[in-house]
């Protein structure tokens, strides 16, 4: 079946001299991983190694067999170019981190439109503002809205998160409370303009981040800490 669609880049494996293993996120069926054959060599060809940029956004031409292997690109453009997503440090840093994030996070192979609208959203927002310090915070509370385990409000009154449960609860042995909690709360709800108004020192930061990946990995199967965090650590101190 031949099918055409926008794209995000996820990942990008070197395979042998000159091919490439892709994972892409396609509006049209959800997760995908494609063998691009010669890619790495060829400069004539309708597909190129840039196109694969990580959080590149792709118009893709596809053969998909759904038969578990490995699909084809047929061709491909970039749909929406960024103009500083991939050259600026800071922002640069945030995409090998985000990518990684979402490497981990996304397992479904079905369709799911609202996470790709998201997706897309929220890196074109990145590509055009400057103010992004607290970028990666709200993306992934955001994203937990889309893969299911967006932290219960319900009870926000209470001094302190349930990282299993994903709940604000009384304080227990192995929750997370205090000025990372009060932070929590003031994340939930805002859009990335206001969340990027919240004024965190940088060890508040690094704790509210540890604090999310641990929910993450509490809550998806298989979900790796990003080895890129350390780096991105780094630039922000």
């Amino acid at each position: 079946m031949t099918i055409q669609t926008r794209a995000i880049v996820l990942h990008a494996l070197r395979y042998g001299e000159a091919d490439l293993i892709v994972k892409l996120f396609t509006q049209a069926e959800g997760l995908r991983s494609y063998h691009i054959r010669g890619v790495l060599k060829s400069k004539r060809g309708k597909l190129k190694a840039s196109f694969f940029q990580p959080l590149t956004i792709l118009e893709i031409e596809a053969v998909h067999k759904n038969k578990g292997n490995l699909e084809r690109i047929k061709e491909a453009r970039i749909a929406i170019p960024y103009k500083t997503l991939h050259i600026q440090m800071i922002k640069s840093s945030l995409v090998l981190f985000l990518s990684e994030i979402l490497k981990n996070a996304i397992q479904e192979e079905e369709e799911n439109p609202a996470l790709y609208q998201f997706l897309e959203t929220a890196f074109l927002w990145l590509d055009t503002h400057e103010e992004i310090a607290n970028f990666h915070i709200a993306f992934m509370l955001k994203l937990t809205q889309y893969l299911g385990f967006y932290p219960d409000t319900s009870t926000v009154a209470l001094p302190s998160f349930n990282l299993q449960e994903g709940c604000f609860d009384l304080i227990g042995a192995n929750n997370v409370e205090g000025i990372q909690v009060e932070f929590l709360k003031k994340f939930l709800g805002t859009n990335f303009d206001e969340s990027m108004k919240l004024k965190l020192n940088k060890e508040i930061r690094s704790n509210l981040i540890n604090t999310l990946l641990t929910y993450f990995e509490l809550h998806l199967h298989g979900f790796k800490k990003p080895k890129s965090l350390s780096i991105l650590n780094e630039i922000y101190n």
